[in-house]
């Protein structure tokens, strides 16, 4: 195609990735690579709160620890993806990859082993710039610096060239590698200066469909398509030396025309400062959720990055016109935002009551899509991604963060259709459900993970009994509550543990507690030493299992004391580890507040403060497992804070040891306050509580009274102490 209009690339870089944060800027404290070391898996590049678009580098290397595409131990980019996942333990999407050449290449990832054998360049980490809404990174192999940034549907890219009459921007549909198949592709030329396609492909989401157009600055000289299938599409220049060329790429799970409609709506000039900038401000604007006042520097950067994975997913899963792909994969319209990525199992036990308190309009949002997929696919999701529903996890976690939301009386969903969805969940058979029904518990020699997937069930028929509580079903509540107790069989006196049991009633044998067959044997990622806390609805029945209060203490004590060993296959999330405390993954999140739920929260402090400080820092592996799409993360904004709620769909937040000296709160009724006197490394003990002044003398805080706009004020000392008359199982 001939040239027929030139339109300038803007060439001044953007400033240097760390900022020098003020009272007005908290985005200066995100270091986004903290957890892209070890295990966190977090996603590494440019975009804003929530957005559909996560545009950043893919590797050439697919296994584990490269789920999100970025690992700091290897630095290969065969391209900049526009949707990634952030800190799974399963990787999918890199769909809509770019990737700026210059010279002849061969159309295919490659490998590591052959600096030519793809598109992929080494990238220069020592001069790579990330910060919320924006990514740079030079790369060497083309001579090429990248710039990247963002807004909710369109990803837009700067590249400096070298000159070249041999330039050129390469499309990738096929980029799947081991995670995800392209069943489908098409991509074609609108004039000289617009590219637009689709990709349909089956990985984790097994039928994932995403549409995009993408504007160029400068016209192509002609746009080519090469590879097996033609998933690679080549838009070439001429360079000059130093020349920036500019590409907006819209994307959209309906339609081309929605594609187009985004980069219509969102980035109707080619300003890519004012892009980045405005990226930046919608960071500040949902960073500033959450105030803190702390004189640790270091404590204030691992808390504000947290605040920013957190609020990475859900993603936004519908057009500038509301338009979305139903679970049904029909097309449709909705009044409310619509999102994706729930990875439930994670997110219900901290991630959504975190956002149940700063993004209650949000949540409402989250909840009204959980219950259209209901809708379409007969069941609340589990594990839902771009349309498809994964299954991927035990249990039935839509139902807690349903029923969450229901009790805290959450804006922008029909209360009633909740309950009924969370009912009609209930009733389903399958998923080991029916066995449930059949036998009060799952049997083990039918069913692989029945004690995970039980004890996960247990845990949402509690949930729905709060909900059915609050809105007045006191029969459901009760049946639910009973439903609830389904754990109990699992428990052997003789042991001490939560074990498998057979259809014959006998417990399953052998018995080893820190045993682990990943996904084959009683357990879902842990072992009976972890899963026999799994009880965070009835921590008093499960007290009466072990034969009153201070025998459960002495047994939650030998938890942190036992070997940190783990036998047979586990799985790699099992880490973290304090004795068999797991904190790398999600089934140990809550234990270290039952300390205060039994009457003993100085214990409860002791191990906190012991998590916050070493299992939390703020350099690339500062997380000790995976990040779980915010779950992670929202363990440690709570814990920070001072609180954490324990019982799913309870209300209520558990007290700790805060670390933060103040944090000023945005909720509903104003802002809610706490505070932190006298608060230190040495002072880790809550010697008294105030509520707005007065004296308190619960261990935790209803979310009626956090979501009012309160004070709380703790009193911090160096000595154990207890404020309050009783906990649960006294």
């Amino acid at each position: 195609m001939k040239i027929n209009k030139l339109i300038s690339g803007c060439a001044i870089l953007l400033a240097a990735c760390t900022q020098q944060p003020t009272a007005e800027n908290l985005t200066g404290y995100v270091d986004p690579l903290i957890g892209s070391g070890g295990h966190g898996h977090v996603f590494v590049g440019a975009h804003v709160p929530f957005g559909m678009v996560q545009l950043g580098p893919t590797s050439v290397t697919t296994t584990w620890d490269w789920c999100s595409g970025y690992h700091q131990d290897e630095n290969s980019v065969i391209g900049f993806s526009h949707t990634h996942l952030s800190g799974t333990g399963i990787g999918d999407l890199f769909d809509v990859t770019v990737m700026p050449v210059v010279g002849d290449v061969k159309y295919s990832r490659g490998t590591l082993e052959d600096a030519t054998s793809g598109l992929w360049s080494p990238a220069d980490r020592t001069k790579e710039i990330v910060r919320p809404g924006y990514y740079s990174v030079p790369l060497t192999r083309y001579n090429i610096n990248a710039e990247l940034t963002a807004t909710t549907r369109v990803g837009m890219h700067r590249y400096t060239f070298p000159a070249s009459d041999a330039s050129a921007i390469v499309f990738d549909l096929e980029n799947g590698g081991c995670w995800d198949k392209t069943t489908e592709a098409s991509m074609t030329a609108e004039g000289n200066s617009l590219v637009v396609g689709w990709r349909y492909s089956k990985g984790w989401a097994n039928n994932q469909k995403i549409y995009f157009a993408a504007e160029f600055s400068k016209p192509f000289a002609d746009f080519t398509l090469h590879g097996e299938g033609n998933m690679y599409g080549r838009a070439s220049f001429t360079t000059q030396e130093g020349e920036t060329l500019l590409l907006k790429v819209g994307i959209s799970p309906v339609s081309i025309e929605g594609a187009k409609a985004a980069i219509a709506a969102e980035t109707p000039h080619w300003n890519f400062e004012q892009t980045a900038s405005a990226a930046d401000a919608a960071w500040e604007e949902e960073l500033a959720k959450i105030r803190i006042e702390s004189s640790d520097s270091a404590m204030k950067r691992t808390f504000y990055t947290a605040m920013f994975h957190a609020m990475t997913a859900p993603a936004t899963f519908n057009d500038i016109d509301g338009s979305y792909r139903g679970a049904d994969g029909n097309v449709y319209k909705a009044e409310h935002g619509t999102y994706t990525i729930f990875s439930l199992w994670d997110t219900y036990r901290a991630k959504m009551p975190l956002m149940s308190i700063i993004q209650s309009k949000r949540m409402g949002d989250f909840v009204a899509t959980m219950l259209d997929i209901c809708d379409k696919q007969g069941r609340l999701p589990v594990w839902h991604l771009w349309g498809c529903e994964t299954d991927c996890m035990v249990g039935d976690p839509g139902i807690p963060v349903v029923a969450d939301a229901i009790v805290k009386n959450i804006a922008g969903f029909d209360k009633e259709k909740g309950y009924k969805a969370i009912q009609k969940t209930l009733a389903k058979d399958g998923r080991g459900r029916g066995l449930r029904k059949q036998y009060g518990y799952i049997p083990c020699d039918p069913f692989k993970e029945s004690v995970a997937y039980d004890m996960e069930y247990a845990i949402a028929d509690a949930a729905a009994a709060q909900a059915a509580k609050s809105l007045g079903y006191t029969d459901d509540a009760a049946t639910h509550t009973k439903n609830s107790h389904s754990y109990r069989n699992f428990f052997d006196k003789n042991t001490g543990f939560i074990r498998g049991k057979k259809t014959t009633g006998e417990f399953n044998t052998p018995f080893n507690p820190y045993y682990s067959a990943h996904r084959d044997d009683d357990y879902c990622e842990g072992n009976a030493w972890q899963y026999t806390w799994l009880v965070p609805h009835d921590v008093a029945g499960l007290a009466e299992c072990f034969g009153g209060r201070e025998a459960t203490v002495a047994r939650l004590d030998s938890l942190f004391l036992a070997p940190s060993t783990v036998e047979g296959d586990p799985s790699p999330d099992i880490s973290g580890l304090i004795g068999q405390f797991a904190h790398g993954n999600e089934p140990s999140h809550h234990i270290l507040y039952m300390y205060t739920m039994l009457g003993e929260p100085h214990k409860a402090a002791q191990r906190i403060r012991e998590v916050l400080t070493t299992l939390y820092h703020d350099a690339h592996d500062g997380l000790s497992g995976n990040e779980d799409v915010g779950q992670m993360s929202a363990w440690y904004i709570l814990s920070s804070i001072g609180m954490y709620q324990v019982e799913p769909a309870g209300g209520r937040y558990w007290f700790g040891s805060p670390t933060v000296d103040k944090a000023e709160i945005a909720v509903e009724g104003g802002i809610f306050t706490i505070e932190a006197l006298n608060n230190s490394a040495a002072n880790i003990y809550i010697k008294s509580v105030k509520l707005n002044g007065a004296d308190y003398n619960l261990p935790y805080i209803n979310h009626s009274d956090l979501k009012a706009g309160s004070t709380l004020t703790f009193e911090m000392s160096d000595t154990p102490a207890k404020w309050y008359a009783k906990g649960v199982a006294d």
